[in-house]
């Protein structure tokens, strides 16, 4: 039910996650600055996303993170897990019931993964397009999501999408939902949009309130 990228990009760690059920960002994307990025779906255990993240802060070793993860996690078999360390290589587990046509690629920085696809090839199309894009690594994992919609994406249609990034501050620095539309992707492409020109400004808000900038809402004075 669900199709998703996990990103680096100097020093930042990010993920892109559709589906056709909703709020899907709310359950699967797992991120900690520093340290990395990891995704449980399928049939989610939220559980799961903060013990990968846990291992990572140890040692760094993404394969070795879903490993130790998989030796206590109960019903194993149910889920599909994604992990991205500061460096090294990302890693992938797709468990043997994992709904219908699934898959998952990885590239130097970036690991993709699915599960009731259109097509198992789909996970390398997001990794292709995210190596391909260039800009803000949001609007990389981004135009990876669309270019995994237009070759397919799911077998049925996407209801929810979401975008997480965290950075070099204690709280995610782009945290944007849809949790349920008819054209998820293309409203957070929206959010986006709107978002980005404005994110610094507002990590600037946290650290030195006295300087950062007013957009002159009503009642700002």
């Amino acid at each position: 039910m669900t199709f998703s990228i996990a990103a680096r990009q100097d020093g930042r760690f990010g993920m892109a996650v559709s589906s056709s059920s909703p709020a899907v960002a709310a359950r699967c994307l797992h991120l900690r600055p520093g340290v990395g990025v990891a995704a449980s779906q399928n049939v989610t255990d939220p559980r799961l996303g903060g013990r990968l993240l846990d291992r990572l802060a140890t040692h760094d070793d993404a394969a070795r993170a879903l490993r130790e993860v998989g030796v206590d996690a109960v019903d194993l078999e149910y889920r599909q897990l994604t992990a991205l360390g500061r460096t090294g290589p990302p890693a992938w587990f797709s468990g043997e019931r994992t709904l219908g046509v699934h898959g998952a690629a990885a590239g130097a920085d970036a690991v993709a993964a699915g599960n009731m696809l259109a097509d198992a090839g789909l996970p390398a199309v997001l990794v292709d397009a995210f190596e391909s894009a260039t800009g803000e690594l949001e609007e990389r994992l981004l135009a990876a999501l669309r270019a995994g919609l237009d070759a397919g994406g799911e077998e049925g249609p996407v209801h929810s999408a979401g975008l997480a990034v965290v950075a070099d501050v204690e709280w995610r620095v782009t945290d944007l939902r849809v949790d349920w539309a008819e054209d998820p992707v293309d409203r957070l492409a929206e959010a986006v949009e709107v978002w980005l020109p404005q994110r610094d400004d507002y990590v600037r808000r946290g650290l030195a309130p006295a300087t950062a900038p007013s957009y002159g809402v009503p009642g700002d004075r």
